[in-house]
């Protein structure tokens, strides 16, 4: 039987569950829509979901208190597309930041959402399309670090593991697969998140922050990820391959 991904809505507006669970089930996904926190990880303790659309603006806990838990625990790999308020840049921004996978801004047209949803899925299940890749390689080497690509961690000279989210993973996988390479922006937001940038987007240079904070590489003189004046970002090392996969 053909697998059917499973979307948790997560939005304390009963009308909005409601208007886009049906759509997105109406649309070939299947769909749980819960009001809160407490009730998100209550299902999430039985029940296994492909991807969680989180509203920012929620009561008690709110969508990025969420986010950050679920990248904090068994959840971390589950993509999260949060909703987000027109004028609320600095929640996007912190949302983003706290490892939400792709951002869509309140009032939306429901096929927005549905396409986002379906793009996301998408990245979370192959590589970004148009890369050439380096598959044949499981371990991945640059400077004191080793990329696993079966695992998709990161594993320090001393052997220790530092997981990452699945945008960090994806923007390391084109930095990787595109080494001593300058890459503008729009590349590297159409690589990574399937969609071009607008005018304000600041979610590469974000990712960009997050991913040198996982490399320990100082943003002031990088070693790993340079900044290109006017250009974009470079990975300033060569990559080796060290395993072949089995």
């Amino acid at each position: 039987m053909d697998h059917v991904d499973h979307v948790l809505i997560v939005d304390d507006d009963r009308e909005i569950r409601e208007l886009v669970g049906n759509y997105l089930k109406k649309n070939g996904l299947r769909t749980t829509v819960v009001a809160d926190g407490r009730q998100m990880r209550a299902f999430l303790d039985t029940t296994p979901v492909d991807l969680i659309v989180l509203d920012i603006m929620m009561p008690g806990d709110d969508g990025l208190v969420l986010c950050r838990e679920l990248r904090a625990g068994k959840h971390k790999a589950t993509p999260v597309l949060m909703l987000t308020a027109r004028n609320d840049e600095t929640d996007r921004i912190i949302g983003l930041e706290m490892g939400a996978d792709d951002y869509l801004v309140k009032p939306f047209a429901a096929r927005e959402l549905l396409a986002r949803i379906n793009a996301v899925l998408r990245r979370t299940r192959m590589l970004p399309p148009n890369l050439v890749v380096t598959e044949s390689g499981r371990l991945l080497a640059f400077g004191r670090w080793r990329l696993d690509t079966t695992a998709r961690h990161l594993l320090d000279s001393d052997g220790t593991m530092v997981a990452l989210s699945g945008a960090e993973y994806r923007l390391l996988r084109v930095f990787l697969d595109h080494p001593q390479r300058v890459l503008n922006r729009d590349q590297l937001l159409n690589l990574t998140q399937g969609r071009d940038a607008d005018l304000f987007d600041r979610s590469i240079d974000l990712l960009v922050s997050r991913l040198r904070q996982r490399l320990l590489d100082d943003a002031r003189e990088p070693a790993y990820i340079k900044t290109v004046r006017s250009e974009g970002y470079v990975f300033s090392l060569p990559v080796e391959i060290l395993e072949a996969s089995v």
